[in-house]
């Protein structure tokens, strides 16, 4: 990068086929683990991926800021090549790909939102539903993994999987999923997260809205599980103010390809197919 940093990324599929697709995973601060959603579609476009500075391989080099985060994704386009792509950002993904819209409208063929951005007053009424799926002994022992200065491998896991076993519909289910994901998607860089956090509160994502739906492609959807904690009535309500579609997963939380897989891929595709032609 311009810094210095060594970025993680991968492609997949064809290159010489344009527009590729660009996967944007959450976080902030966990480790890519869109692989499963990359394979839905890497037979029909390239698809890539990479690491979010700080996570992975990825280096760490300086403050983490939005504009920088940008400015990473804005190089690494110009690396791969090709000047614009379709973006498919997931749940703080798909922040970073709103704010790279704003600052590159030029660069962006079309935009998938899956499970985000989440705008407006939406916190509560996602603290509610996850209380709903926990017991209390659940939610003391979250609180108190989360007050300790510092945790033990085993205490990481434990936090980890308390946090996200709510995001599934089926949190027995869900369980195992957290506990896998637990244990692939370290570590976590709560630095980062802290820092993009406090970032976004200085400079949210609400007050750019407007801006954004004047700069948003002719492609773009917003995909979100029905079962997700986080109210997908803001989603609807975010859809509406851009006058784009709204997809809602039955069955599905949060990370819906692991719910309803078959329904994610024909929705991924078929949007891949009609920018790619539009685009």
């Amino acid at each position: 990068m311009s810094d210095g940093a060594r970025i993680g990324w991968s492609v997949a599929g064809d290159t010489t086929r344009t527009p590729p697709v660009v996967l944007l995973h959450g976080g902030p601060g966990v480790p890519d683990y869109l692989g499963e959603v990359a394979a839905m579609v890497s037979d029909i476009a390239p698809t890539y991926r990479y690491f979010q500075r700080g996570t992975g391989p990825s280096e760490w080099r300086g403050p983490h800021t939005l504009a920088r985060h940008v400015a990473d994704l804005a190089e690494l386009l110009e690396t791969w090549g090709p000047p614009r792509a379709i973006f498919v950002g997931h749940s703080y993904g798909t922040d970073l790909a709103a704010r790279f819209c704003l600052a590159h409208a030029d660069k962006v063929a079309a935009l998938l939102f899956l499970c985000g951005p989440f705008v407006g007053d939406w916190r509560a009424a996602d603290r509610a539903e996850r209380d709903r799926r926990t017991t209390p002994a659940q939610r003391e022992r979250h609180r108190e993994l989360g007050e300790l200065p510092s945790r033990t491998e085993e205490q990481e896991r434990e936090l980890l999987t308390l946090s996200w076993f709510t995001d599934h519909a089926d949190t027995a289910r869900g369980w195992t999923w957290a506990t896998r994901s637990a244990e692939e998607r370290r570590p976590i860089n709560w630095s980062m997260n802290r820092d993009l956090g406090r970032d976004n509160r200085a400079d949210p994502l609400d007050d750019h809205l407007d801006e954004l739906r004047s700069r948003l492609p002719a492609a773009v959807e917003i995909v979100g599980g029905v079962a997700d904690p986080r109210p997908i009535s803001a989603l609807a309500a975010l859809a509406e103010r851009f006058g784009v579609p709204l997809t809602a997963v039955e069955d599905a939380g949060h990370e819906p390809w692991l719910e309803q897989p078959e329904a994610v891929r024909a929705i991924v595709r078929d949007f891949v197919r009609r920018a790619a032609t539009t685009g």
